[in-house]
């Protein structure tokens, strides 16, 4: 099994407006909770190696948090991460304590692969579905979820939930028949535009 990827950490003491100064330090505020851990516990941590890590990071990867004050080392998910929105620099980060005996739930991008067939009969491939949230035992949480686009061989073929081949101890956590991607035929396309100009030019009369 690959090592995890490992931040360091200690509790932070500095609340509200003072948390700039922390980011004008080079700090990085974060907060961990979760089951395993009895209360939130405020965290700052260095931010230029954080962020090297959790800027590659998804929200199914497994971490391992080390806390310099408690001397434990937490295995950890993100669960939110906070923004500039001008920059796109962090500004907080949510990491959530889990057991690694317990199932946790996460969400685990959808990534395309390959070429569908129904592509060079006209269709037009849709995705309908970026993520999907799933639950296991957090070391066998996928990074990701590849979708073979080649099962697409002709227009109106659908790829649902139900058609993932996953590991047994992986669970989706949406109805077996929703679709994730679909070759959507060019005269349906027209058809849905030439409806809603129909239902334009009746509204102007």
């Amino acid at each position: 099994m690959a090592e995890r990827p490992r931040l360091q950490a200690r509790r932070r003491t500095v609340f509200g407006k003072k948390v700039r100064r922390l980011r004008r330090e080079g700090k990085l505020p974060a907060i961990l909770y979760g089951p395993t851990v009895p209360d939130p516990i405020p965290l700052e941590l260095d931010y230029r190696s954080t962020a090297k890590i959790v800027s590659t990071a998804g929200p199914s990867t497994l971490l391992d948090l080390y806390v310099e004050d408690d001397d434990q080392t937490y295995p950890v998910i993100i669960r939110e991460r906070q923004r500039d929105i001008l920059t796109g620099k962090l500004l907080h980060v949510d990491f959530q304590a889990v057991s690694l005996t317990e199932t946790v739930e996460a969400e685990v991008s959808v990534v395309l692969q390959g070429e569908a067939p129904a592509a060079r009969m006209g269709a037009t491939i849709v995705q309908q579905l970026e993520t999907l949230t799933v639950e296991a035992l957090p070391e066998k949480l996928p990074e990701q979820i590849v979708i073979d686009l080649s099962r697409l061989a002709e227009p109106g073929d659908t790829i649902t939930v139900a058609d993932l081949v996953l590991p047994p101890e992986v669970k989706v956590l949406h109805p077996a028949d929703e679709v994730i991607v679909a070759a959507v035929e060019a005269e349906e396309e027209a058809g849905e535009g030439e409806t809603e100009e129909g239902e334009a030019e009746a509204a102007e009369e």
